[in-house]
This record gives C-alpha cells, structure tokens and sequence, in this order.
C-alpha cells in the first residue's frame, strides 16, 4: 500500500497529479516532468536528513496512484500532505494510506501529534478527515498553529491526529474486523 518515494514512479505521478480535480490540492506542486523529477529527488535528500517522511501509494496491484508525506517535522509534531489520482477516488484508498502512514509514524518515528490542515472549501478532503474517527478538529484547541495556518484569512480547518486516539480506534476497528 505505501512504499518510500523513489524515481521510477514519477512519470505515472506526474501524469496523476496534473489532473484539473487533484493539482490545485497538490503540495508540490510542478509545472513540467523535469521540476517534479527534481522536487522527488529533493523529497529524498529531505527523508534522509529526517525533515520529511514520504510515502507513494500503491493500489491493489501495486501501481502508483498518489503520495502522502509529513513535512514540517519539529519536535515530532508535523503535517500531513496526500493526494490521489481522480482515477482512485472513492475507493477506500485514502483512509487505507493514512491508517497505513499513521501506523509507521507513530509505531516506527515515535511522532507525537500529526496536524492535516484542510482548505474550508476543498469539500472532499473534509468528507475524507470526517470520516476518520481519531482526527479531531483543533482549530480551538491549537489556537496558535491555527492562527499560523491562517495568518491573513481562515483557509484552512485544522485537525489532530495522535497516537493515543489513533491506536485505540485501531483496536476497535480490528475487534470489529474480527467479528
């Protein structure tokens, strides 16, 4: 489901990630192959100096279909930044990455507090977080980072992810798997 980031999945990446529906919401964003080549190998000098894990997803057959990254990485707190190709929307692929990603960063990394900000007006993106049940909205409860993600206008919601929370609900999705 997610591998570390290498260079052979890039040409199908790109192609996902131009895609009208998926760019705008695109952290890297590229404007040529070359420039996304580039931010990739870049991306993998960063993992080695621990300032970003990042992972491709995979589908069921083991082809690229997105990435998902914690960038910002300070004090074991960071951001979370996924996308997908429309292709693979509504298909459980994203909560699967995620599960997937948390798992290794807080069993693996020891992260402390993982933070998904979410454009107010990106609506699937906020269906997708919803749905999650150990990501908490904190806007007021993070008032700081909120204002930093927000410094001339409330963009973005902001929501938590911690081991804690994401480990419980883990145990109860795997006694509900199980019955």
């Amino acid at each position: 489901m997610l591998k570390k980031r290498d260079l052979h999945e890039c040409h199908s990446l790109y192609n996902l990630m131009m895609d009208p529906a998926v760019f705008p919401y695109v952290r890297y964003k590229c404007q040529s192959y070359e420039e996304y080549l580039f931010i990739t190998k870049r991306l993998i000098v960063e993992e080695e100096q621990e300032t970003i894990i990042s992972r491709t997803i995979l589908n069921d057959v083991g082809h690229p279909i997105g990435t998902i990254d914690l960038y910002d990485i300070v004090n074991k707190t960071g951001f979370l930044a996924t996308w997908i190709g429309t292709p693979y929307f509504g298909k459980g692929y994203n909560q699967r990455a995620k599960e997937s990603f948390f798992a290794e960063l807080f069993l693996q990394h020891n992260i402390e507090t993982v933070f998904l900000k979410i454009r107010k007006q990106n609506i699937r993106s906020k269906k997708a977080v919803e749905k999650i049940p150990y990501a908490k909205l904190a806007n007021d409860i993070n008032q700081q980072i909120y204002k930093s993600i927000n410094n001339s206008q409330q963009i973005y919601d902001l929501y938590y992810v911690e081991p804690l929370g994401f480990l419980e609900s883990s145990k109860v999705m795997q006694i509900e798997v199980a019955t």
